[in-house]
């Protein structure tokens, strides 16, 4: 064969299998999907809420409560479907809570632990806290809702004996399935305050693990938050009562639940000129430090009861130490008034608002003083 001839099939030889590997190209096959794992990222915070039934006017001897209006048709009232509310940008770090009891100051009562646990959301929520109203003035909010996904763990919120555990509650009927409060337990704790018992309340729960008599401690599991009862969505209902295990008898649980280390809670007594309580009057509240704001409602009209201290009717916790900005726009008036205030690390800062006069005080209040009890 010609040399030439030769050296081009042995050219060609090489060049072809190169340029079809080129022009016909293998396949790469199509990568699996990765799973990724996000660390202390929380679910959105939504708004779940639970209507109650107002009810007759309780006896008081507090001149500050806030008294209840007799409602003429409870029941249209308990099954109203409430709104979903937004609430506040949830963060997903928070420092652990203080350990309780903490007083720091003479009348601070800090005296229990969230009732779920701080690997997930466990503060309420911001739009619809203890004497918020949504849809009609009439039902006013007698406790706190914290926003969990069904089946989470509810806790209890200090030592004492379980007085009711299942169904039935609210309306004191057991096993009343149409309760509004759907299984719900009730503990009397084994500390009072001023002389007087003191019971929590976990409403809307899902399943309950105690018994009516048993005794708990801190942090023991009660049951799993859930639905039941007049709710639009899973979540932890919360009160706090003092002196008798009954709907009339609350207080705000945000002034006797512990916030986390290094944040502190504020609370305020809005008036109108001739020194009534306002009603569900929004107070704005900015951190001077970060600008965060956030809008809190004075109390509604009814089935709420100040604390015999402060004599607040707004509260809002879970704010980081630091000076904020406090600004009320009052009706009818032209401008907004507005006052600062440093927020200090487990305990409460106070302010006293009327209208007409503006910021009044930034101070606490005076100390108690005994009402005198008539002799027969």
């Amino acid at each position: 064969m010609n040399s030439k001839i030769l050296f081009l099939v042995l050219a060609f030889s090489l060049i072809l299998p190169a340029c079809a590997q080129v022009e016909t190209p293998t396949p790469t096959p199509a990568a699996k999907p990765t799973d990724v794992v996000v660390f202390a990222t929380l679910p959105p915070q939504t708004s779940p809420t639970s209507t109650k039934q107002p009810a007759p006017t309780p006896l008081c001897p507090n001149p500050d409560c806030i008294f209840i209006t007799p409602n003429p048709n409870p029941e249209v009232h308990l099954r109203l479907s409430l709104p979903t509310p937004g609430g506040e940008p949830v963060s997903a770090w928070r420092p652990p809570q203080y350990p309780v009891p903490l007083a720091l100051g003479e009348f601070d009562h800090f005296y229990f632990a969230r009732p779920i646990a701080a690997d997930v959301i466990n503060w309420p929520i911001a739009d619809y806290r203890y004497g918020g109203t949504l849809l009609t003035p009439d039902v006013t909010h007698t406790g706190v809702d914290i926003p969990s996904q069904a089946g989470t763990p509810v806790l209890a919120a200090g030592p004492g004996m379980v007085t009711w555990a299942g169904w039935g509650l609210f309306s004191s009927t057991p096993d009343n399935i149409n309760d509004p409060y759907g299984m719900a337990v009730s503990i009397r704790h084994d500390f009072g305050y001023g002389g007087k018992p003191l019971y929590t309340i976990y409403a809307h729960l899902s399943a309950v693990d105690v018994a009516t008599g048993e005794w708990v401690d801190t942090g023991t599991k009660i049951g799993e938050v859930g639905d039941t009862g007049y709710t639009t969505g899973p979540h932890l209902h919360f009160e706090m009562r003092i002196g008798t295990d009954s709907y009339f008898f609350t207080r705000n649980p945000e002034l006797w639940i512990a916030p986390p280390q290094g944040w502190g809670v504020l609370a305020g007594r809005v008036m109108e000129s001739n020194r009534d309580l306002s009603r569900s009057l929004p107070v704005y509240i900015r951190s001077l430090e970060t600008n965060h704001t956030w809008t809190v409602n004075t109390y509604g009209p009814d089935s709420v009861n100040s604390d015999d201290y402060y004599a607040e009717n707004m509260v809002i916790s879970d704010l980081p130490a630091g000076r904020y900005e406090v600004k009320i726009s009052f009706p009818g008036h032209n401008k907004s008034d507005k006052v600062e205030v440093d927020v200090q690390p487990g305990r409460v800062t106070y302010f006293v608002y009327r209208a007409s006069f503006g910021f009044t005080s930034t101070n606490l209040p005076d100390a108690i003083t005994p009402t005198p009890v008539a002799t027969p």
